[in-house]
């Protein structure tokens, strides 16, 4: 994920934090000082890294969850708004994503037990909301201490409940989903669980017009990861059983080891291509010219320079026979302009697949699905 920088592994997967959260951090520090001067800042700021530090055990209880069914977790990142955890790929079964979406609630709740135990005959949970209001520096400070780990605890009960929501993305709302997918195919059953949580953010976020501002952020965190978890489940669905040369744009004009930046950009006014592959003497496969890159070369090199000064090398490549999806995969993996795809017996290009075409593929794909049948 974007501006977010790595801070170690664990299980196999990276976690990392994301640049915004430093500036919540500093931000609440400064708010806290000014209601309730150093002991204030110091209770909220040492609580929300510990509330920050039960998310991350929440998402690493969704990481141990999913590697009983052999699927690993690339990496897991903090945000403000709360923790991601993005895994490789979905469970298979409806009943193994039920038991990955309730493996983060479940560590909040065993946190939160452990702490009830720990403070059991110590504090009063009731006196939480009027610890939170003392004025006295000094006296916040003895009550951070006995306190801390009280709000902690209420906190993972308030993550427990709010996760359970049957709104997706949210835990509840994979559940629904599953359970939903026991009775009628995936995709819809995902379509049916992301409107629902669509519903529920537009809710949350007019709730937070009056004097919340994070909630709003919240809901469009919901809103949005719904609307994006829905198209990835159907494009999985319309790509699944195809393979790479199914998208691939198998009509194309090359350009050859000797061509220029003036060829390119000629290239570039007689066709509609947007990448120009770069074949070497023997027809092998070596980058791509860019739209881009001819408009930069020719402003910065003129057009008498080989367009091999302006080639991406290093594209990715996959076989006709490859799966579709994972050739996407590779796709979104390496951000390439695009995927070579190669003949299997003798190794030449045949077509190359872009994100422009992957898109009409899936328009097409999503308008013959949608067509009612028609009625003799």
């Amino acid at each position: 994920m974007g501006w977010s920088i790595k801070l170690f592994n664990l299980a196999g997967a990276e976690v990392r934090i994301h640049l915004t959260f430093f500036l919540l951090l500093a931000w609440l520090g400064i708010v806290y000082y000014y209601q309730g001067g150093t002991a204030g800042a110091i209770s909220g700021v040492s609580f929300i890294l510990l509330l920050f530090l039960s998310v991350l055990l929440h998402e690493f209880g969704h990481v141990y969850a999913a590697r009983m069914y052999g699927i690993k977790t690339r990496d897991v990142t903090l945000l403000p708004i709360g923790g991601v955890a993005a895994l490789e790929r979905m469970p298979e079964k409806p009943s193994q994503e039920i038991v990955v979406a309730l493996a983060g609630p479940a560590v909040n709740l065993v946190i939160a037990i452990v702490l009830a135990i720990v403070l059991q005959g110590q504090f009063d949970f009731s006196e939480i909301a009027r610890m939170q209001d003392a004025q006295s520096q000094q006296a916040q400070l003895r009550e951070v201490q006995s306190t801390l780990l009280a709000q902690v605890a209420a906190a993972n009960i308030s993550l427990l409940v709010f996760n359970l929501i049957p709104a997706f993305p949210m835990d509840g709302g994979r559940v629904l989903r599953a359970l939903l997918a026991m009775r009628m195919d995936f995709v819809r059953a995902t379509r049916i669980a992301a409107s629902i949580g669509q519903v529920f953010a537009v809710v949350l976020g007019f709730i937070g017009l009056f004097g919340n501002p994070l909630l709003i952020l919240v809901a469009a965190f919901i809103f949005l990861a719904a609307a994006g978890e829905a198209s990835y489940v159907q494009t999985r669905d319309i790509t699944r059983n195809r393979k790479a040369i199914d998208a691939a744009v198998t009509t194309f004009q090359p350009l050859g080891p000797m061509a220029s930046i003036d060829d390119a950009a000629a290239l570039l006014l007689q066709t509609t291509q947007q990448e120009f592959p770069v074949l070497d003497g023997a027809s092998r496969f070596r980058g791509v010219v860019t739209r881009k890159s001819i408009i930069d070369g020719l402003r910065e090199k003129g057009g008498a320079a080989p367009a091999l000064e302006i080639m991406t090398g290093d594209i990715p490549t996959v076989l006709t026979y490859e799966p579709l999806e994972a050739a996407m995969q590779r796709l979104q993996e390496t951000r390439a302009p695009c995927i070579g795809v190669l003949d299997s017996g003798d190794g030449r290009l045949v077509g190359y697949i872009n994100s422009e075409n992957l898109g009409e593929l899936m328009m097409v794909e999503a308008s013959r699905n949608a067509r009612l049948p028609v009625k003799r």
